[in-house]
């Protein structure tokens, strides 16, 4: 099975980078599915929308996966509560609206998309570790190929969790921090990971905020609202291919910049 994951898209310009480039991704890599962490679409950077949500399926988009802003547009609960197509992280308390998991129908086989939460230094939600344990024995065996979307800020956690997953998942990609890393590779067990897969939106910016309005807040320690910067973009994502037992065979970050655009040789960098 060939997966594409999507990094956090980040306000319009990155659902426009989204628009723009999947169509081509999808001629050029053909995935079975398509998975995005859409968390940060809104127009302000926070939460999403039932719109915006069609708007990345109608754009070739399958299943969208969360984070910590996954509330913040408060109309958007009931479609979070429904639309199965929707995967919010599984450790928010009980009573959280949504579901921490979901099983897609993929040709003759069928993938389980997880979504979690860290703790360190983003906030006091339920242990994602046995959040994780208690989801992998509620598939059991309906299926070996299982994609982790870990949202979390601490490089250290993300990696643990891949480490405590190894063997039982087929990959484990963090999300949150809008900056990839280069750390991609298959850990013992066939479980592919990468710290993080980066974003998709505005490439002049601070993770995909006004770079002045960032910069005044760290020099000045005064409250300041961010805004979604405008101008050229960025699209980053990853593209696992997985084995008949679910076991992870190569993972490729795509990277798409302004310095690097889009060109006939290997996109992977």
């Amino acid at each position: 099975m060939r997966i594409l994951f999507i990094g956090d898209i980040v306000g319009h310009p990155g659902k426009q980078a989204v628009e723009t480039l999947l169509p081509k991704l999808l001629d050029r890599h053909n995935p079975d599915i398509v998975i995005a962490n859409a968390e940060n679409i809104a127009p302000n950077g926070r939460g999403i929308t039932a719109r915006l949500a069609e708007a990345l399926f109608d754009a070739g988009v399958d299943i969208l996966t969360m984070g910590n802003h996954v509330f913040d547009q408060k109309d958007s609960l009931p479609f979070i509560a429904e639309d199965r197509r929707v995967v919010r992280p599984a450790n928010y308390p009980a009573g959280a609206p949504g579901q921490g998991y979901t099983l897609c129908k993929v040709g003759t086989k069928q993938i389980a998309i997880m979504n979690l939460l860290g703790r360190a230094f983003l906030g006091d939600y339920d242990d994602p570790f046995r959040a994780a344990d208690r989801i992998l024995e509620e598939i059991g065996d309906k299926t070996s190929h299982i994609f982790l979307d870990i949202h979390a800020e601490a490089t250290s956690e993300k990696i643990a969790l891949a480490h405590y997953l190894a063997g039982r998942v087929s990959a484990v990609v963090g999300t949150h921090t809008h900056v990839q890393t280069a750390d991609e590779r298959i850990l013992p067990g066939g479980t592919a990971m990468l710290t993080d897969v980066g974003m998709c939106g505005p490439y002049d910016a601070i993770i995909g905020f006004n770079k002045d309005l960032v910069i005044q807040r760290f020099v000045t320690q005064m409250p300041t609202r961010f805004e979604v910067a405008q101008g050229e973009t960025q699209f980053h994502a990853v593209l696992i291919d997985t084995n008949e037992q679910g076991r992870a065979q190569s993972i490729e970050r795509i990277s798409i910049t302004p310095d690097r655009p889009l060109k006939d040789e290997p996109l992977f960098k």
